[in-house]
């Protein structure tokens, strides 16, 4: 039976996790709520361990996706959180049944592996599927102002994940040994705990030109009204990345620019079949006198269009050739999945009146800079893309030498929504080793070092612009060289302690 301590542990627990997340930023709390997940299941049947998982995965998701409220409405978002929570439930259910089992009981050490083993797993599991998966949450991305974000540069984001649960793990496992009397146990592990949080320290992480610098200029047109009814106002969006644009070089003119840097959805009207739109796009290259990548919508696919990142040139013409289009559409929001149903429960869905096609080639643009005299190529990510470890991993590995996030934040209102999308770009730039630039159409704007450090940045619903001298870099980092094998490591390691999980039968056969 459910018990009020439990059920109010895992509610709790979620809400801590939450803190650990922009805005809130306490990224110590991720270690906090961790631990508390740890004690609240332990001696916990496996029926209660799913609820209490979910009841921390819920607690933990309305508020981190409050945004999703903002965008779409109350259903869409409490589904999507009650959802994303059953992977905790998951967890609870795993965790609970293998503690009861007894078999870690002799080997105390491998209850914290296993309990971190099973979220991460969750994690990835959450990531692929359904849809595509939705990696929103995954606890590396509360940990970009910690030491353990240098992890990222080694493992990945799934490295930061394990490490940071399992520290929380540990110290709970440890202060349940010290009140079962085991001292030694108890002391050992908070002293194991200390060495491997100072250990992220040692890494290398490496912000340095290996194959020169770009002037970027990026721009941030705005809009007003918070920008909710902004796909019906394209024109307007366009036009005031190029006021945004103007007033940059009319306050820097002596400034020498490579490249522009225009958000996601910045021109939705796509200039290569639109002359007015052609002309504006004209007058921002010509402004900067440099070309502008910028995003579009690209109607050619039959019954649907592709989210793509076109080069504009100077001239007045697309940069032939060099189009990125988007990989991962985000279901329920650029594509709808299984329509006549979903719109029994919201008719939000039939604000998508054109599904968003995936595009099937790696996030890799070349384009020719004057002043280096050759190709630079730039890997764009458009918007949710930052979220999933494959695409910015596939950019550098194709050779990106800098990473253009490119995102439309409007929808989404005075919510987290773009600071959470800001924490997953310092942690890629880490993972990656590359300079990065997160260019919204309302902000937050930022540029990124390669070391995860914000070096510039605009506020939400602010004009804003900049220009940066951005590192161009091509060494691979070894999350970037080894991501893949890595990440199908997790999946399986996950895979097994789930399935041993599975397999152990509880000491009390009601469990």
């Amino acid at each position: 039976m459910l018990s009020i301590r439990r059920a109010l542990g895992g509610v709790l627990g979620g809400l801590i996790l939450f803190a650990a997340f922009p805005d809130v930023g306490w990224w110590i709390t991720a270690i906090i709520a961790a631990a508390v997940l740890f004690v609240v299941l332990h001696g916990a049947r496996a029926r209660v361990g799913f609820i209490v998982g979910w009841l921390f995965g819920v607690a933990f998701f309305l508020p981190h996706l409050w945004w999703a409220y903002v965008a779409v409405g109350v259903v869409p978002w409490l589904a999507l959180s009650v959802a994303e929570g059953l992977s905790f439930a998951l967890v609870g259910l795993l965790f609970a049944r293998i503690v009861r089992s007894g078999r870690m009981t002799p080997y105390r050490w491998v209850s914290p592996l296993v309990f971190a083993t099973l979220w991460v797993g969750a994690e990835q599991l959450r990531a692929a599927v359904p849809f595509g998966g939705f990696p929103w949450g995954r606890t590396a991305f509360a940990m970009v102002d910690s030491s353990l974000a240098r992890m990222a540069w080694l493992g990945g984001v799934p490295l930061v994940s394990l490490v940071t649960v399992l520290l929380g793990a540990s110290v709970a496992a440890a202060v349940l040994a010290l009140r079962e009397g085991a001292w030694l146990w108890g002391l050992g592990t908070a002293v194991a705990v200390v060495l491997v949080a100072l250990a992220p320290v040692m890494l290398p992480l490496d912000g340095q030109s290996q194959s020169g610098t770009l002037s970027v200029a990026w721009a941030q047109g705005n809009l007003a009204n918070r920008g909710l009814d902004s796909f019906s106002r394209a024109r307007e969006v366009t036009q005031n990345h190029l006021v945004a644009t103007q007033a940059l070089m009319a306050a820097h003119p002596d400034a020498s620019v490579d490249l522009m840097v225009w958000p996601e959805n910045s021109s939705d009207i796509d200039p290569r079949t639109d002359p007015e739109t052609a002309w504006v796009l004209t007058q921002a290259a010509q402004a900067v006198g440099a070309p502008v990548l910028f995003g579009t919508n690209d109607y050619s696919p039959p019954g649907g269009r592709y989210n793509v990142s076109l080069v504009w040139l100077p001239s007045g013409t697309v940069l032939p050739g060099v189009e990125y289009r988007k990989q991962v559409p985000a279901a329920f929001a650029e594509y709808i999945p299984l329509r006549s149903i979903v719109r029994n429960f919201s008719s939000e869905v039939d604000r998508v009146t054109t599904d968003v096609v995936a595009g099937d080639i790696p996030a890799r643009l070349s384009i020719p800079i004057a002043t280096l005299g050759r190709d630079v190529v730039v890997g764009p990510v458009i918007c949710f893309e930052v979220a999933y470890d494959w695409v910015s991993r596939q950019a550098v590995r194709e050779g990106a030498e800098f990473l253009a996030v490119q995102t439309n934040n409007a929808t989404f209102g005075v919510t987290a929504e773009s600071t959470q999308q800001l924490a997953m770009s310092r942690l890629r730039a880490i993972e990656t080793g590359r300079a990065t630039l997160q260019v919204s159409t309302v902000g937050v704007s930022a540029v990124i070092s390669p070391t995860g450090q914000v070096l510039d940045r605009a506020d939400l619903f602010t004009q804003a612009g900049g220009i940066a001298q951005v590192p161009l870099r091509t060494m691979l980092t070894p999350a970037s060289h080894w991501g893949g094998p890595l990440a199908l490591l997790y999946d399986v390691i996950s895979a097994i302690v789930a399935l041993w999980c599975l397999v152990s039968r509880p000491e009390d056969a009601t469990a």
